[in-house]
């Protein structure tokens, strides 16, 4: 099954953030987008430069499937694309 990546769509996807204020508004509003996953059971993924919006999702992910009824699990990897990280999120299913 191919991983559905929300990244890509918004601006503020290369966008590194200056504080863990900006970090908690970015991610809460992602909340839509991996809820539309969830509902359809699709692999949903989010792949940013800014390891602070990887380390929110790592805590929010488990909390939106759980208010739609879904079991996931969380992985998380890092990977370098022109010669800058970019850490990534994404769910699977038992």
């Amino acid at each position: 099954m191919e991983i559905h990546w929300v990244n890509g769509q918004y601006r503020e996807d290369e966008r590194i953030f200056d504080s863990q204020f900006e970090v908690h508004e970015w991610t809460d509003s992602l909340y839509q987008d991996f809820a539309y996953c969830f509902f359809r059971k699709e692999l949903v993924g989010y792949a940013t430069p800014d390891i602070k919006v990887i380390d929110y999702l790592t805590k929010l992910i488990p909390e939106w499937a759980e208010y739609v009824n879904v079991q996931v699990i969380l992985h998380r990897d890092e990977i370098q694309v022109d010669g800058k990280f970019k850490y990534r999120i994404w769910t699977s299913y038992n």
